[in-house]
């Protein structure tokens, strides 16, 4: 088969790649560029120019944040691009492009992956977590994406910190991007200039004031785990994004649920947490499943 062009859209980056295979896939070239936010007419024109810099690219898998109706190839709302809302991406990519396209939801598209080959492949019901600019979720009941009425099922992005905080979602806390802008303010800088790497190596050089962030924010995530845990009631979490790929984050997120159990009744169910295994790679992987099995 002729490589897919596998599209990764994020809330700061576009990745991108070529991959092939259909049992075992191979990521060949790949790239990122500056998601393109002006527009939707940007939007549409930055996808076409990328494919239309590759030869012998069979179609295009694109993953990205939002509600979105994988069926039909539309994107039903997205906080980041609101410029999208009711368009039907799908249409007007193969309109410009000339082959065969489809879309996912990001999250959705880690839980592809990890599903198909990953670290939830021996696993029925399970749910995956993946931090970003925002919180993407995805529930996997019986090895399916459990979708429900309205394509919403699994964004926890939008679920409520507390009582009385009307507009104090859950991302606004406990996205990775969140978790950047406290580390910025707490080293005195604007939040452009530091790095999720810079973060990491602070904390791995046992900064005190870093790892307490690290450990607040951690704590923030476990307790959506267990909330998680108790309404759905997985055999497993995978944890997904770039912050996945840092044990000390992982790590860090067993410690506060340790905690949290320790005040817990002995007979709750205990969640089980991992890292996602192909941490930032989730996204294009199963991007390309879901064209694989359209």
């Amino acid at each position: 088969m002729r490589d897919i062009l596998t599209i990764d859209i994020g809330g700061t980056f576009t990745k991108y790649a070529l991959v092939s295979g259909r049992y075992r896939f191979k990521i060949k070239k790949r790239k990122k560029i500056p998601t393109p936010k002006k527009n939707h007419e940007e939007f549409i024109n930055c996808i076409a120019e990328i494919f239309k810099a590759h030869d012998y690219v069979e179609g295009i898998a694109v993953s990205m944040p939002g509600l979105i109706d994988s069926e039909r190839g539309i994107c039903l709302a997205s906080e980041l691009f609101s410029f999208n809302n009711g368009r039907c991406i799908v249409e007007e990519l193969q309109r410009a492009c000339g082959v065969r396209v489809t879309i996912e939801n990001d999250a959705n598209c880690a839980a592809l992956a990890e599903i198909r080959s990953g670290n939830l492949a021996d696993v029925r019901d399970s749910f995956v977590l993946v931090f970003g600019s925002m919180v993407g979720g995805a529930f996997i009941h019986n090895r399916e994406i459990y979708r429900g009425i309205h394509n919403c099922a699994g964004e926890v992005s939008f679920t409520l910190n507390g009582i009385g905080n009307d507009k104090n979602f859950y991302a606004n806390d406990i996205s990775a991007l969140a978790f950047q802008k406290s580390c910025a303010e707490i080293l005195g800088m604007a939040p452009a200039e530091i790095t999720g790497e810079m973060i990491f190596d602070l904390i791995n050089e046992n900064d005190d004031d870093m790892l307490d962030a690290l450990y607040q924010y951690a704590h923030g995530v476990a307790i959506k785990i267990f909330n998680l845990q108790m309404l759905f009631d997985p055999e497993r979490f995978a944890l997904g994004g770039g912050i996945s790929q840092q044990k000390s984050f992982i790590d860090a997120v067993h410690d506060k649920i340790d905690e949290l159990y320790k005040n817990m009744p002995t007979y709750l169910p205990r969640p089980q947490v991992v890292a996602c295994k192909y941490h930032n790679d989730a996204n294009l992987l199963g991007a390309l499943y879901r064209y694989l099995n359209r």
